[in-house]
């Protein structure tokens, strides 16, 4: 019983289909401005590798956001088991007004680096920092952050919960 979700975070349908759209579209866009002539031919290369790189982004957050990112006691997981964070490796948790964080979600801070991951539109990691967020409704991400904060400043909660858990 210690893998029962505290919280869960998933993509809203809608947010999942504009966030795609724009990156497909854009995808189509740049290599059509390519094509239309009057720029140099580094330029249209240029634009049509960007393209090409804008079409592969979308692929990979319409894949990413199929995934949930789930809040256990152990830490943060993504849905197909990836652990994004460690519960007891989480320094602090910043979701102010201008904490460097993905759209309507928040940031980790870690006491070790962990390898670098990218799930377009749900979460990133970079060195000590995790993002979590992007196409995800902001009400859920604000409320596994709020637990999140909960239970790095209260390391004896966590080991309560566990007891708890192990109980039923």
């Amino acid at each position: 019983m210690k893998d029962e979700p505290l919280a869960t975070i998933s993509a809203s349908a809608p947010r999942r289909l504009v966030g795609v759209a724009m990156l497909t579209g854009l995808g189509f866009l740049l290599p059509y401005l390519a094509m239309q002539g009057g720029q140099g031919a580094f330029l249209s290369l240029f634009l049509i590798v960007l393209g090409g790189g804008a079409m592969w982004v979308a692929l990979r957050m319409l894949q990413a956001t199929k995934q949930n990112v789930v809040l256990t006691v152990d830490g943060l997981y993504d849905s197909d088991g990836t652990l994004i964070a460690a519960l007891d490796n989480i320094t602090r948790v910043e979701k102010g007004a201008f904490a460097f964080k993905p759209s309507n979600g928040f940031t980790l801070r870690t006491k070790e680096a962990g390898t670098r991951a990218w799930r377009p539109g749900m979460w990133w990691r970079l060195g000590k920092s995790v993002g979590i967020g992007g196409v995800t409704p902001g009400q859920h991400a604000k409320t596994m952050a709020d637990i999140l904060a909960a239970l790095v400043a209260d390391k004896t909660m966590i080991d309560d919960i566990k007891d708890r858990l192990d109980q039923r």
